[in-house]
């Protein structure tokens, strides 16, 4: 489910240091990432892809030099401060959008992707963490279900990937890291074939409301 990774992304960080927790988690993640290419790839709205490129891009650069020099208590407070921030913003914003023309839906304008994709590429880079940064992103522009995940899909395969060179230059790729990943595969097997299931029995409202409670959950725990 769009928002739940924030959760095992949460007990990560508390068991392990920041960073090598963020490492644990990306090879978790890319085993996700194939199950939700083969349910969702023909959804993916490209426009929207190419709209976040440049901003997710420049996130990631910003992220990798904080990762890099940054604590982890820093690491994960910031995060959980940005993810509440992104949540009342995109609230207000529907709110205010209901009021004018419930009717018309928002455009994904320049702006709001600039903003939302330089998060997202900051946080998923720090701490696998972009998800909810995305998911605010989606809802804040009302994007159907299936274009969704589609669409979360493929950015997240390909972010992913490019993540993983610049944490094997920071060394976070070790041996035990390695071998706990390969223990926990088979349970993100059987997460990613239940999420597919739920995904598409549940209604818009629902999901929209799952998405925001989970990104709420895992965003306090990371502040404390």
């Amino acid at each position: 489910m769009p928002g739940g990774s924030i959760l095992a992304i949460a007990l990560f960080a508390a068991v392990l240091p920041a960073r090598t927790s963020t490492a644990a988690m990306l090879l978790l993640l890319m085993v996700g990432d194939v199950f939700a290419l083969i349910a969702y790839r023909r959804h993916a709205h490209w426009p929207t892809l190419l709209r976040l490129a440049p901003a997710v891009i420049a996130g990631l650069l910003v992220g990798f030099a904080f990762l890099a020099l940054a604590g982890d208590g820093i690491v994960r407070r910031a995060i959980g401060v940005i993810l509440l921030l992104m949540i009342a913003v995109t609230l207000w914003r529907r709110w205010r959008q209901s009021r004018a023309d419930a009717a018309a839906p928002p455009s994904g304008g320049i702006v709001l992707a600039g903003t939302y994709g330089t998060l997202g590429g900051f946080t998923t880079m720090v701490a696998n963490a972009g998800g909810p940064a995305m998911s605010m992103y989606f809802l804040a522009t009302r994007t159907p279900v299936q274009v969704f995940l589609g669409t979360s899909a493929w950015f997240f395969a390909i972010i992913n990937a490019i993540k993983v060179p610049f944490l094997a230059g920071l060394g976070l790729f070790e041996t035990p890291v390695l071998l706990m990943d390969a223990v926990l595969a088979p349970l993100v097997v059987a997460g990613a074939l239940l999420g597919l299931w739920v995904a598409r029995k549940m209604n818009q409202r629902v999901f929209d409301r799952i998405v925001i409670v989970l990104t709420i959950v895992g965003a306090v725990y990371l502040l404390f």
